[in-house]
């Protein structure tokens, strides 16, 4: 048997693991028809604050409204504005996330398209135009001036989103740990700089924003499917997931051994109104 040097008898020196390339943003932006039924099933929905403080800032009820729900996904959204008395119209660019909402609400109606390039008339008039996690998928440059386009004058562009609350530890500590295991995770959001975005377009407008804090409990398996509905797991596929998911299974575990997890979510609101026609 030939002698084996002391170099060839060291095992291979194991290579660190390396994260999956990041996605493109257009990538993420389709990710969702991946994963459109989980989303629909393990997304949470929005409190009735929420619902409240549109009113509020739109200075005009929901009842009777009618409401563009932009992004509008699985209809979660959708479905809470519609209970609220609004009439609403959804427009969603995805084909299984807008068949998972036409299943679950067969009278809505639906339109297939982008928040850049909303296939509706100047004279639209709508009262409110939504975004329900979904504006930071557009161009704000092209997003915002449609959104005026078709909305009444004093009409309100309201965008919204649900953002793990830094300010409970658990939460921020999950959403640590999984942007060290994933690069540029959340890289894309913008719920914090929405109304800054819309001021520095220069068309005069007056964004208000504001943050309400809720939760919900879920079990520990809709929470981590949740998680995967998100664009950024969806997008680098379930091989890639897969242990990102796994570690923070058994971190849960520790910190909710009953199985519930107790999601927190700091909910960013902004509304803007479109000025009023010249008297």
């Amino acid at each position: 048997m030939p002698h084996r040097t002391e170099q060839e008898q060291l095992p291979p020196t194991p290579q660190p693991l390396q994260p999956p390339t990041p996605p493109h943003h257009a990538t993420l932006a389709r990710a969702f028809d991946a994963v459109a039924a989980q989303y629909a099933a393990a997304r949470p929905g929005y409190p009735p604050a929420l619902f409240d403080a549109i009113e509020e800032l739109a200075g005009q009820p929901l009842a009777g409204a009618r409401v563009l729900d932009v992004g509008a996904g699985t209809g979660i959204a959708t479905k809470l504005l519609a209970e609220r008395g609004a009439r609403v119209t959804a427009v969603e660019p995805g084909a299984a996330m807008a068949a998972e909402l036409h299943t679950v609400h067969p009278d809505v109606p639906l339109v297939r398209a982008l928040g850049d390039a909303l296939p509706f008339r100047d004279d639209a008039a709508f009262d409110l135009v939504g975004y329900a996690q979904a504006w930071h998928w557009t161009d704000p440059a092209r997003s915002v001036p449609e959104a005026l386009r078709v909305l009444r004058p004093g009409g309100a562009l309201a965008l919204w989103w649900n953002i793990p609350d830094p300010d409970v530890e658990w939460a921020a500590a999950q959403e640590a740990r999984i942007a060290r295991r994933l690069p540029d995770y959340h890289s894309h959001s913008v719920a914090p700089e929405a109304a800054d975005l819309i001021r520095d377009l220069g068309l005069g407008l007056h964004p208000v924003s504001r943050v309400l804090h809720w939760t919900r409990r879920v079990p520990l398996d809709t929470h981590l499917a949740m998680l995967g509905s998100r664009s950024y797991f969806s997008a680098i596929g379930p091989a890639a997931a897969a242990p990102v998911l796994a570690a923070e299974r058994a971190a849960l575990r520790d910190v909710f051994p009953d199985g519930i997890v107790e999601e927190a979510y700091a909910l960013d609101l902004t509304v803007t109104l479109r000025p009023p026609a010249p008297s």
